[in-house]
């Protein structure tokens, strides 16, 4: 009997010493993820896919819990509140409001934020890009920057409009950095700048049915900024329908909805952020704090729909079709 004993007891000495033999089982990493908007809905698969080239294997040694809304702020508070609860290891949030949200709820919890394809201008997001602060990081959306982007491309696309219609979700957030941006290049065109904000697509349809009592709808061409009501199905559906009916060209975002299309867009590249994402949720979940990692940005996207410019009689100049990243046929 007290021979079995000391051979069980070199039997585990023996197992310990082998590879992994006593270690620790490897940590499951919990993630919550936000998407709440439909247009960017592509991003949770592509963040999958590139944190697996880092190792994380779903149902392995990350579980992620993927929740989607399209611009619905109360129902957005209630998920990130569960996630907070449950003590998830990250919580990643996209687009800009929403993770407003998500910094302020888990503000004091321990739970860190990243965000993405969200503004920092104006937002009180981050403290700085170097040294974001709290316990949030991100990959920023460049909204000034690409606002102005789009505007220089509607001009080269139009340049004998002069009266640009801008709709807009009212009160949202990042809007007024970008119009900081527009209104001086307009002026400097001498261009009109029409602002069209909205709470809804209904809004968007009044607006639009008051300009067509009127004989001259007073517009020549519609910038669409980054803000979420112009890329909704529903409102995009309500101005694209007016700009046909009108050959009225409308760019800023590539959409398609109600059988109406934009000329062109300019965006954040979705996959580069979502690469750009994983690196950092990595480190974070290695146990950096994310308030220190720099928050990083990705890469733009220029994409111009030839086939929807030629339906309303716009012919696209050469320089401009040579610097597209992706035409449309």
């Amino acid at each position: 009997m007290k021979n079995k004993q000391i051979k069980l007891v070199m039997l585990l000495l023996i197992l310990c010493l082998l590879p992994n033999g006593c270690s620790k089982k490897e940590k499951v990493h919990r993630v919550g993820i936000l998407c709440a908007l439909d247009y960017i809905s592509e991003i949770p698969d592509s963040f999958k896919k590139e944190m697996h080239k880092l190792g994380y294997i779903e149902g392995t040694n990350i579980i992620y819990d993927v929740k989607n809304t399209n611009y619905e702020p109360e129902k957005e508070k209630q998920i990130l509140n569960k996630f907070v609860k449950e003590k998830v290891d990250l919580i990643f949030t996209f687009p800009t409001e929403v993770s407003m949200d998500a910094k302020n709820i888990a503000e004091g919890t321990g739970v860190p934020v990243l965000f993405t394809f969200a503004n920092i201008e104006g937002t009180h997001l981050v403290e700085n890009i170097r040294c974001p602060g709290g316990n949030i990081t991100g990959c920023r959306y460049p909204g000034p920057d690409l606002a102005a982007k789009r505007f220089e491309i509607l001009r080269e696309l139009v340049p004998t409009a002069k009266r640009i219609w801008i709709p807009y979700q009212k009160g949202y957030p990042i809007v007024t950095s970008q119009l900081e941006v527009l209104y001086p290049l307009a002026e400097a065109a001498g261009i009109t700048l029409i602002e069209c904000p909205a709470a809804n697509a209904e809004e968007i349809e009044a607006d639009l049915q008051a300009r067509e009592t009127s004989g001259d709808p007073g517009i020549d061409s519609m910038l669409i900024i980054a803000e979420p009501l112009g890329v909704t199905a529903e409102a995009f559906a309500v101005f694209g329908k007016f700009a046909f009916e009108h050959k009225i060209p409308v760019g800023g975002a590539l959409i398609s909805a109600g059988g109406y299309d934009s000329i062109f867009g300019v965006n954040v590249n979705l996959q580069s952020a979502a690469k750009e994402s994983a690196l950092l949720a990595d480190k974070i979940l290695r146990g950096r704090p994310a308030g220190t990692l720099p928050v990083v940005s990705a890469e733009s996207f220029f994409q111009l729909n030839y086939k929807a410019a030629q339906k309303i009689g716009i012919h696209p100049p050469e320089g401009l079709l040579s610097t597209a990243d992706e035409l449309i046929h």
